[in-house]
């Protein structure tokens, strides 16, 4: 937590952090026994007279409370004002008394040693440029496996207390307790024990093994695509010239000082963990933006998909206490830097950090876990403006899951309490100091005297900046601050207007399921659960009489609509797909959409009762398997189909070049003499399985291979059909041959996930459709 009233640095490490006592924090991120920490080389001797010396003007101080209590009883009566003569100023006092009893490190600069990797250490000869690091107190993730193979990154997982024994995960480097105390590191004397701030000592450890960039993230952070390239600007480059122009908020209004970026990006109801709740009412996009040179925005600040990075009052009042968020931001809104003079906070799990920046990455620790990143970014931000860097919020950059976690408001409450106060006061701040590390240093001890963190965090940036040194970092130089220079004025030129979306969002305190009708609820619940999953759906019928009004069935509930046909359309966005090879056109649209959940196919002759699918697992694959009409398995030895024959040589061409996964997920579940054939008319593919796929269409080739033979073929070689599913899609009605007296209404339910077949050729058609699925989805009325 941050300190709020002033208390003595001495008894703030004597009872183990801010508070005293012991009491234990606790946190999704650090749990009981938070507050234990390496044995301190800094003893004190327990002889009186030393201790007296050392202590003199503890004293001194506690002689003139006694005079005063004295006092009290002396002025008693002697006129009815006398006693108000003794009244203190609690603030002036607390000033006046910080700096006598905090001491100020003696740092010899220019005599740190450098700090050799023993030879003893693992991965001792090890250097990469990129890391990823990351705090692990359970077994690996699946999110965590992903990243670990996030091309061109290293994974660094730094473990705590809470750790599993014999903690693996292929591909990643494990700092153990018992490693991180081999390496030779001052700082990890601070650092306590269980809780993720020990990733100072991984950052350390990446920095002496080769970090260019370090991508500061936790164990659940899934990079849509695997390409941390593609949403962050991990090469700066060496000049201006080498990248384009930013927004940048206004330096217009100089009282403005701190901003929410996530009303940039579309959600403007929802608020960043360290936001002053003062300024969450502050919704309105901006009047205008201005510009500035790319390559100097040396920490990159993420957004998060899913669940991102919001606080206790946010996620106790936006939603049932059961119920998971999802909230998307806008993927195409431009990235967007602050100038100087202006703030906003700045996570531990979704922010890149460049060499220059390296010395920011430090995490306080005498403060609660979960402000410990907010304090030091906003810490870090001001220091970037002395050497003419500044901060950068970008378009999603990870997707993370809403585990339902209770979120500790008691470790919150002191951030939300003191973070105006913080920002007020790093605005103003400043120093003379000569370098870089000095003034970083200086900005610390001004902090501890402020009450912002204590004397425990003094001493532990000290051990940070000469590890830095040991380890071979270069400090960056000093550049002149902006904001201590006459701004030059905004002309109209200058003047750039972006309006962001308004996506939907959540509302205070209101439970939208119980409260409105009924109907809309049930939008509100379909539209979360699929609001991430593209639809592709190909068109057998007149795309001139019928592309918009799929658009407008589907489009209400799926992320997006993608329509396909024979013959494009350009005017109705209608792209050419034969059907027969459907699914050699599908990784050009899985390409588009790189932070989206999953892509579901369906044919025009297929209609989708969406909401029967709440249930399904959008993890795993769906397709018609459990369907005896559509699923069907051919023969190949006896079989006097010609087509058949080809296909099956070709089905055999493709799995005998497939890697061994595929190979193996493909034999075990079809013998070789045999094919399936599956008309294909519905089918999931969710993120995971999107690479694979992509893969065996690239094995495909230029072959023939058909839609219905091809897309069967690759969900066996993709995954066993036991692990698909298949419940998802066994309750589709599927009707081959409709007897002369049988009708589309009359098969149709809208209790079955999906119904089949139906033809729809003009509006008069799709009137006749929507009245029978509105028994399913009464709002879908309002259509027609």
């Amino acid at each position: 937590m941050l300190v709020q009233d002033r208390v003595s640095p001495h008894a703030a490490v004597a009872g183990g952090g801010v508070g005293g006592g012991n009491k234990t924090p606790t946190s999704p991120r650090g749990a009981p026994g938070a507050d234990k920490r390496h044995p301190r080389p800094f003893a004190k001797n327990l002889d009186f007279a030393t201790w007296a010396s050392e202590h003199s003007s503890k004293l001194l101080l506690l002689l003139f409370a006694l005079a005063s209590v004295a006092a009290v009883f002396l002025l008693r009566g002697a006129a009815p004002d006398a006693a108000s003569l003794l009244c203190l100023d609690r603030s002036r006092s607390s000033s006046a008394a910080g700096p006598a009893r905090l001491p100020y490190p003696n740092v010899a600069w220019s005599a740190v040693p450098p700090l050799a990797i023993a030879a003893a250490v693992p991965f001792s000869s090890f250097r990469a440029e990129r890391w990823i690091v990351v705090s692990v107190s359970s077994q690996p993730t699946a999110a965590l496996s992903a990243l670990a193979r996030v091309k061109g990154w290293q994974l660094l997982a730094v473990g705590n207390s809470h750790t599993p024994s014999g903690w693996e995960l292929k591909g990643a480097i494990f700092l153990s307790l018992e490693l991180q105390a081999q390496l030779g590191y001052r700082s990890v004397d601070f650092l306590p024990y269980a809780s993720h701030v020990r990733k100072t000592a991984g950052y350390l450890f990446a920095i002496q093994h080769g970090a260019k960039v370090i991508f500061d993230a936790d164990d659940r952070a899934e990079v849509p695509g695997n390409d941390l390239g593609k949403h962050f600007d991990v090469d700066l480059g060496s000049g201006i010239t080498n990248h384009p122009v930013l927004l940048q908020y206004s330096h217009a209004d100089p009282n403005r000082t701190v901003v929410n970026p996530y009303v940039h990006f579309g959600q403007r109801s929802v608020w960043p963990r360290g936001l002053p709740l003062d300024k969450v009412g502050e919704v309105a996009h901006e009047v205008f933006y201005t510009e500035v040179f790319s390559g100097q925005q040396f920490i990159q600040q993420g957004l998060s998909d899913g669940l991102p990075d919001v606080d206790a009052v946010f996620y106790f009042t936006r939603k049932p206490p059961t119920a998971a968020f999802d909230l998307r931001f806008d993927a195409e809104a431009p990235k967007v830097a602050l100038p100087q003079g202006m703030m906003a906070p700045v996570n531990s799990f979704n922010t890149l950090f460049h060499t220059p920046a390296f010395w920011g990455l430090m995490m306080p620790v005498s403060v609660s876990s979960m402000a410990s990143d907010v304090i030091r970014g906003y810490w870090a931000q001001r220091i970037l403006w002395e050497i003419g860097g500044y901060v950068a919020f970008y378009p999603p950059t990870i997707y993370r899951k809403d585990h339902i976690q209770a979120y500790p408001f008691s470790e919150e409450k002191d951030l939300h309490v003191n973070v105006g106060r913080l920002i007020k006061f790093l605005i103003e701040w400043r120093s003379n100091k000569r370098t870089l590390f000095e003034r970083i240093l200086d900005l610390s001890y001004a902090m501890a005297e402020e009450g912002f963190w204590t004397e425990q965090d003094v001493r532990l940036t000290a051990a940070w900046l000469q590890d830095l040194l040991a380890v071979g970092y270069r400090q960056p130089r000093l550049m002149s601050l902006e904001i201590d220079r006459q701004r030059a004025t905004i002309g109209e030129g200058d003047m750039k207007e972006f309006v962001p979306k308004k996506l939907p969002s959540v509302h205070l305190g209101v439970d939208e399921i119980g409260t409105v009708n009924y109907e809309i609820g049930n939008l509100i619940k379909w539209r979360k659960n699929f609001g991430n999953v593209v639809l592709i759906m190909h068109v057998s019928g007149p795309v001139d009489r019928t592309a918009l009004e799929w658009r407008l069935l589907y489009g209400r509930i799926f992320k997006t609509v993608i329509i396909l046909a024979e013959q494009s359309n350009t005017e109705l966005a209608v792209e050419r797909c034969a059907l027969g090879h459907a699914y050699k056109y599908l990784p050009k649209v899985f390409g588009r959409y790189g932070g989206a959940d999953g892509f579901l196919f369906l044919q025009d002759h297929m209609i989708l009762n969406y909401w029967n699918l709440l249930q399904a697992d959008k993890e795993k694959l769906w397709i018609t398997n459990k369907i005896a009409h559509s699923w069907i398995t051919v023969p190949l030895e006896s079989n006097k189909e010609e087509w058949f024959v080809k296909q099956g040589s070709m089905v055999k061409q493709v799995i005998g070049s497939s890697p061994v996964h595929f190979q193996t997920n493909y034999k075990e579940s079809m013998d070789e003499d045999k094919i399936v054939l599956c008309g294909s008319e519905l089918f999931y593919i969710p993120r995971q399985f999107v690479e694979d796929f992509g893969d065996l269409v690239g094995l495909v080739g230029d072959l023939d291979l058909h839609h219905k033979i091809a897309v069967p073929m690759f969900f066996l070689a993709m995954d066993s059909p036991q692990n698909f599913d298949s419940d998802a899609l066994a309750g589709t009605v599927f009707r081959t041959n409709l007897a002369a007296n049988e009708t589309f209404s009359s098969i149709y339910t809208a209790q079955a996930p999906a119904v089949f077949p139906l033809k729809i050729q003009n509006e008069i058609d799709f009137i006749k459709l929507i009245r029978l699925m509105s028994t399913g989805d009464p709002l879908l009325m309002e259509l027609v």
